[in-house]
């Protein structure tokens, strides 16, 4: 009878240890990381399939405007976004007073010139006709992309927000004519160039290597899309792992198959 009883001891000493044990074991958190739909999303749900390899959970929280994405950051709905390049981040803390941070680079989404009619940038001739978006934030960037081929020569120190009118020296004397961003692939019939941003050159079909005669440099600010994190979390062991799984092999193989060229490991 006492055997009995030292058995059943040790049964409920061994229960409540295991009981105690299972009390004391957090469970896994999930990371929640938000991304525009589109492109910027399909990259995430990568890295998420990548992650769990890991026994890392990733919620991917899908947004279909630029502001929200890092609201939700700020106070703390999701953990990291990933759909911007640091220009755009900049410009939400100054406007936000708030303290977003990035914490690694993710993939390009380059602007380029594009043309039907010419191989080659130096292949424009003079007076050739060529289109750039006409909003401002993606116009200008289009006259910093001809300026970097040394097409045209801009103010000195006259930044992101650039216009036709900052332009003191036009050798080939390009006719620049504005056009809503989303109809530049259309443009490419009629005129001899254009500067497109990636997401129009994807929906269109259009071939980087085919019909880009110029893109961005892959270190251009306006190029590089980055992962952030709010300022006290940029440390978070956890979230290096996932900048770690995006800068990863496997993400490289993913963007080449998926992307095919127009999206570009950013690593």
């Amino acid at each position: 009878m006492k055997g009995f009883k030292r058995v059943v001891s040790l049964a409920f000493i061994s229960a409540l240890a295991l009981g105690l044990t299972a009390c004391g074991k957090e469970e896994a958190k999930t990371i929640k990381i938000g991304a525009t739909v589109g492109p910027h999303a399909q990259v995430v749900e990568a890295v998420a399939k990548e992650a769990a390899k890991q026994g890392i959970n990733i919620e991917v929280v899908q947004f279909s405007d630029y502001v929200t994405p890092n609201a939700a950051l700020d106070d703390g709905s999701i953990d990291l976004n990933s759909y911007q390049h640091q220009p755009f981040l900049d410009n939400y803390n100054q406007g936000h007073d708030s303290h977003l941070v990035s914490i690694g680079r993710s993939i390009l989404m380059r602007m380029g010139i594009y043309s039907n009619k010419f191989t080659s940038i130096e292949a424009l001739p003079n007076k050739a006709r060529v289109a750039i978006p006409n909003d401002p934030t993606n116009g200008g960037r289009g006259l910093l992309l001809f300026a970097d081929a040394k097409l045209i020569t801009l103010k000195p120190g006259v930044g992101s927000k650039v216009t036709l009118k900052d332009i003191i020296d036009n050798p080939k004397q390009l006719e620049f004519v504005e056009v809503d961003a989303a109809q530049l692939p259309r443009s490419l019939d009629d005129v001899d160039a254009a500067a497109i941003t990636m997401n129009y050159v994807m929906s269109s079909g259009l071939d980087p290597k085919k019909q880009g005669i110029y893109l961005e440099a892959k270190d251009a600010p306006l190029a590089v899309m980055v992962i952030a994190a709010r300022e006290d979390q940029k440390d978070n062991p956890t979230y290096q792992k996932v900048v770690k799984i995006f800068q990863s092999q496997a993400t490289r193989d993913f963007l080449a198959k998926t992307f095919k060229g127009t999206i570009e490991p950013a690593f």
